[in-house]
């Protein structure tokens, strides 16, 4: 479980999360929820320990991360894998490359085992020998899921990974992150604007406005909302 306790986070003065007191489940996938700009995305650089927050405290899985402005866990030993809206692949390592490097770094064992296993399970071993530029938008998406899952972290957080990709495209990809929540035992975190997306994969969604928890509760919930906002929101 990850706990926000009374969180805020200024940049340069500038409040971007104020008070955010919550607790994200083990093992579900939570959504955050939000136009652009409303701190979402801020949250998950406070869990993953890239921000360090301006007061509160963070704990994963009772163990106290951040407090207070004093980060007590670097990001390193967080256990977490990340999925930037960017991507952030390689460009000029291969897609096996690309998936293996954390296993190499880390001098894991069975480094050609475990990246078979990702490659299988996300319909890439022909592409192995690719690089990013040969890729389809879609193929990208995957191989940066895999090469984030393949330290097996507990915590995967998944910053708008979909966002630049069509609608046909985006329900694949919805259908393996389903598939993620049945066959890895982790906790999800993803942010995005599109409540479709949202109301397809989540357990909890955490609607956000200007820094603050709108509404927070099971897609149904969310819904049923009369929160004005969340009612605003969901309209597009």
């Amino acid at each position: 479980m990850i706990k926000f306790k009374n969180i805020s986070h200024a940049y340069d003065s500038k409040s971007v999360v104020y008070d955010l007191d919550l607790d994200i489940f083990s093992n579900q996938l939570t959504c955050f929820l939000g136009s652009s700009g409303c701190g979402k995305s801020t949250i998950l650089r406070l869990i993953a320990g890239l921000e360090i927050p301006t007061s509160g405290q963070i704990e994963i899985n009772n163990v106290v991360a951040t407090e207070n402005g004093v980060l007590r866990i670097p990001p390193a030993e967080r256990s977490i894998g990340f999925v930037f809206q960017d991507l952030a692949l390689w460009p000029h390592f291969t897609v096996y490359e690309n998936i293996a490097f954390g296993l190499q770094q880390k001098k894991r064992p069975n480094v050609k085992h475990t990246v078979s296993e990702m490659l299988d399970f996300f319909d890439l071993r022909k592409h192995q020998k690719k690089y990013p530029h040969q890729l389809s938008g879609g193929q990208k998406q995957m191989v940066a899921i895999a090469r984030s899952l393949v330290l097996r972290p507990k915590i995967l957080l998944m910053d708008e990974p979909l966002s630049d990709l069509d609608v046909k495209l985006k329900r694949k990809l919805l259908d393996y992150i389903n598939r993620l929540k049945q066959d890895f035992e982790m906790t999800i975190v993803y942010v995005t604007h599109d409540h479709r997306e949202a109301f397809t994969i989540a357990d909890q969604v955490v609607v956000v406005q200007e820094g603050r928890v709108a509404a927070y509760g099971t897609v149904e919930e969310i819904k049923k909302s009369d929160n004005e906002y969340v009612q605003y929101f969901l309209e597009y």
